[in-house]
């Protein structure tokens, strides 16, 4: 499905629809360039899953876990190349079927990536515009 959305209550309103459709061991892959909104409809989707917490990016610490409806991990690996990622454990996160995971920038640990995922493509059309596109 594609979106054009021009606000965050836009946003917050996929991003409610898409977390009704997750489930455990979900794997979530999240795509666009610095700015897009890659956090911002992660935060909805964690606040539609019952996450109390305040959910930022995980730039520098690269992984933050939350718990909710379901144990969340969210990952951004901008950083990190895959060997970085498996001595660090990773993997066996990626591996955790009684979780959610959403990952930014998953092409620096493809490697380690299941088979199964659901992408969200986000593009930055203008200051207040982007085009949500989700993958099921």
């Amino acid at each position: 499905m594609k979106y054009i959305v021009r606000s965050l209550e836009d946003t917050r309103k996929i991003a409610n629809d898409f977390a009704s459709s997750l489930k455990v061991g979900d794997t979530v892959l999240l795509n666009g360039d610095l700015g897009a909104g890659k956090t911002t409809f992660t935060k909805f989707v964690f606040e539609s899953l019952g996450v109390k917490d305040i959910v930022n990016s995980p730039t520098f610490a690269i992984l933050k876990s939350y718990e909710g409806k379901y144990r969340l991990h969210h990952f951004d690996t901008y950083r990190i190349s895959t060997e970085e990622a498996i001595e660090a454990g990773f993997d066996e996160i990626l591996a955790d079927k009684d979780s959610i995971i959403f990952i930014e920038w998953s092409e620096n640990i493809a490697p380690l990536l299941p088979k199964k995922v659901k992408i969200v493509n986000i593009k930055l059309l203008d200051e207040n515009t982007r085009e949500i596109e989700i993958y099921e």
